[in-house]
């Protein structure tokens, strides 16, 4: 058994091998300078070797603490407000819409005015060839447009994401929702995006790629570690970030959710950094990113047990006797062979057990320290007698060999 300790809030995480992983990009994550800025907070997640960073918090509060015009694109999914009592169709059910207090309207003006807030906020941190792409409904979209334009940015699209099997309208009093609009837009009227035109025709066997996009929700391994209520699909980010990103560009999402913003962006060898206020939620992106963070190779090329002790000098065994005879050569009645039996163990009886753990380097991603323990606590304490740093690592794998006799 294997397990994977990573040195965050994120208490347990399992491994999940089947990922890809791309190269790696150097550039450093944009950390502000100006001592009369805000300060940011401590990272809830930093890995520097694959410029990942993840904060818990209002996102207004960090979004004033990073630097102006260091990021490239900006992926946002803001609360939709739709919590207030309406019902939806889940699994076939009929179900209250309540995704939580953070997607609760506090009316229109209220709701208006925190678009503008945010967006401004991410204005200012946008490069000048900086763009931004918004994911809503209609209880939200026609609010973050208007105030797109409020705030001098310029749109560029309005994607319409088909789903193609949504959820049935259960009150049949209107057509059934099957899309999502997602505004895309450059940071303001002098700016000049970038657009991967060429790779997104050839995405699209040829053919220039329209407005409309009909992808899939979440497929069931994305939802793997947990469920998020709004979560989006790694395929929808991908094309996203393909189409407006190059590699080692800088993404930012302000709503991080699940994660999958950060997820996408690491497998496509782009910077990211992510805010999420629910401490539930920010568990989920770090189990997500995580397993694709620990990748490991377990390589057998020869195993060989001995079961047997080493020879004795002098050899108190016999020749094998027949079945019903003893060494000794006397027949075995039938009480003797149940005797026998009965001394046979009824269960598997644990008679050796091994727990080791090896530390994983946060800058350099290999085994810095192994020792056997019998807790994690345990382990911990042998790492830093022996001159390590809790810091030194990024993640703890716990191994298990258990030897039972049948």
């Amino acid at each position: 058994m294997t397990c994977f300790y990573p040195l965050i809030n994120d208490p347990y995480l399992i491994s999940d091998p089947d990922r890809s992983v791309s190269k790696l990009v150097s550039k450093p994550i944009p950390i502000p300078s100006n001592g009369n800025a805000p300060c940011l907070p401590t990272p809830a997640f930093d890995d520097p070797k694959h410029h990942l960073r993840l904060y818990q918090g209002d996102c207004l509060e960090i979004l004033a603490a990073i630097p102006e015009n260091s990021v490239d694109l900006i992926f946002a999914d803001p609360p939709y407000f739709l919590s207030n009592g309406g019902i939806t169709c889940h699994a076939g059910k009929m179900v209250s819409v309540h995704k939580g207090d953070w997607d609760k309207s506090r009316g229109p003006d209220a709701n208006h005015e925190f678009n503008r807030d945010w967006l401004a906020a991410c204005q200012r941190i946008l490069k000048p060839n900086g763009s931004i792409w918004v994911s809503g409904t209609a209880h939200v979209i026609h609010s973050v447009g208007f105030a797109m334009q409020q705030l001098g940015f310029k749109l560029l699209n309005d994607i319409s994401w088909v789903k193609p099997n949504p959820p049935p309208n259960l009150s049949c009093r209107y057509f059934t929702h099957a899309t999502e609009t997602i505004i895309w837009a450059a940071k303001n009227k002098k700016s000049r995006h970038t657009f991967n035109y060429k790779l997104m025709k050839e995405t699209n066997r040829g053919k220039q790629m329209k407005s409309v996009w009909e992808i899939r929700p979440p497929e069931a391994w994305e939802k793997k570690f947990g469920k998020h209520p709004t979560q989006k699909p790694v395929a929808l980010l991908a094309r996203i970030l393909l189409a407006s990103t190059n590699e080692g560009d800088v993404v930012l999402d302000p709503f991080a959710g699940s994660g999958t913003t950060l997820l996408t962006a690491f497998r496509l060898s782009r910077q990211a950094v992510g805010c999420e206020l629910s401490a539930e939620f920010l568990t989920l992106s770090l189990r997500r990113i995580c397993s694709d963070l620990v990748q490991l190779e377990f390589s057998l090329t020869c195993l060989h047990f001995s079961v047997d002790p080493p020879t004795d000098p002098m050899d108190r065994s016999c020749s094998a006797p027949s079945s019903n005879q003893s060494c000794s050569g006397r027949p075995l009645g039938r009480s003797a062979t149940a005797s026998q039996r009965s001394r046979m163990p009824a269960q598997l009886q644990l008679v050796q057990q091994e727990r080791r753990f090896y530390f994983v380097g946060r800058t350099k991603r290999e085994i810095l320290f192994t020792v056997m323990a019998d807790s994690l606590d345990e382990a911990r304490q042998k790492f830093r007698s022996a001159g390590h740093p809790d810091s030194d690592a990024l993640f703890i794998i716990k191994t298990e060999t258990e030897i039972y006799l049948a």
